[in-house]
């Protein structure tokens, strides 16, 4: 019986790497047949020979800058060709930036949950983004668009003293979506004009420190034993095989008291608030946008439209500009494809193992702590 599981659990491995091959070729022509030019006449042939002859002197006149600042030529279309099946197997996925001409606003998605990559925000992109927009004289503003519970302590202050140091030049406003709240609130303090929809939920103004899991008692009514070796009492706190001690909660709640000090004095700054009264908000509830009005966490309450016009009207004199998207998109090529449907296979044979889903988000939580982070879980 045991046999023909593993039989069974191989036949269904081998048949995800044979559908991953087929699916990474299938994506491999469409990369191909994209970049390949269509039947074209005699005029369209010598137009495209002028475009391509002009894109190769302008590569050699000037070479390109990319997000990080490094300088890197310009590839043909050919170049682009011939790495056409390498990239799509080995991409890191870095989003491309849209085409923009004249003056614009840049409409800045952050979304996800804040942490340094996942699969809707990326910390470098985001940062490096800002940096480019900051220096395209261009630009005239960015508009957030915030869509997030949180996240880590780290990026969530890393990007908000990024676009700081954006708005010394150029204003920073802010929009949120269907949530906006603890790391992602923390954020929206960066801007001088905070909108929210009407169905927006804010807030959450608070800290998670870390969580202990104690599993000793479990572990000794099925004689499982654990032991970690280790040097420093407090080394080894957190851990599901030792208990946790007064002064291992008292470390711990130290770190969230002065990350929840430092959150709300942001917050008291950047909305022009007593420190007592932000505290009596912030208990880490959150808030509907009609609440968030009233308590003045933001200015605000209306549709995408309406931030762009008080935009306009308060920063540039009733002038409007084009709204250009700024959106991270993790592009996962072939490889990452492959280790993938190979995670998920393995997953669901071993399915029976594995731990309760609660259970194994404590063990290993998606986010790292400190975080400002709101989860209807927690």
């Amino acid at each position: 019986m045991a046999g023909n599981k593993q039989n069974a659990g191989f036949i269904a491995f081998i048949c995800v790497i044979v559908l991953a091959v087929i699916a990474g070729v299938a994506g491999t022509v469409s990369v191909f047949r994209h970049d390949s030019p269509a039947v074209m006449d005699d005029d369209e042939i010598i137009s495209e020979l002028e475009n391509d002859a002009e894109d190769a002197a302008a590569a050699d006149d000037a070479p390109a800058q990319d997000a990080s600042g490094s300088k890197k030529r310009r590839s043909s279309k050919k170049d682009d060709a011939s790495r056409a099946f390498s990239f799509y197997f080995f991409k890191n996925g870095k989003p491309s930036v849209p085409a923009h001409r004249g003056n614009y606003i840049a409409r800045l998605y952050i979304t996800g949950t804040i942490t340094g990559a996942g699969d809707s925000y990326n910390q470098k992109w985001l940062l490096d983004t800002i940096d480019e927009l900051e220096n395209d004289e261009n630009n005239k503003g960015i508009i957030l668009f915030i869509n997030s519970p949180g996240g880590a302590v780290y990026e969530s202050d890393e990007a908000y003293l990024r676009l700081l140091e954006y708005r010394k030049s150029k204003p920073v406003y802010a929009y949120m979506g269907s949530l906006a709240a603890s790391g992602g609130y923390y954020i929206s303090c960066a801007s001088s004009y905070i909108m929210a929809n009407r169905n927006t939920l804010t807030g959450s103004i608070g800290v998670i420190a870390g969580e202990f899991l104690d599993l000793t008692g479990l572990m000794q009514k099925y004689g499982v034993k654990s032991e970690t070796i280790h040097a420093g009492k407090n080394k080894n706190m957190g851990n599901y095989n030792e208990p946790a001690t007064d002064e291992q909660r008292q470390i711990m709640q130290s770190v969230a008291d002065e990350c929840y000090e430092q959150f709300t004095g942001i917050v008291a700054e950047s909305r022009s608030m007593s420190r007592a009264d932000v505290v009596a908000l912030a208990d880490g509830r959150i808030y509907t946008a009609q609440q968030a009005k009233r308590n003045g966490l933001i200015d605000d309450i209306g549709s995408w439209d309406d931030i762009v016009s008080r935009m306009s009207e308060r920063e540039f004199g009733g002038k409007e500009y084009a709204v250009e998207d700024y959106s991270y998109e993790r592009q996962d090529g072939f490889y990452r494809y492959l280790l993938g449907s190979v995670s998920r296979a393995v997953d669901r044979l071993s399915a029976s193992a594995a731990l309760p889903a609660p259970l194994e988000r404590i063990i290993e939580p998606d986010i790292p702590f400190p975080a400002y982070y709101f989860s209807w879980q927690q």
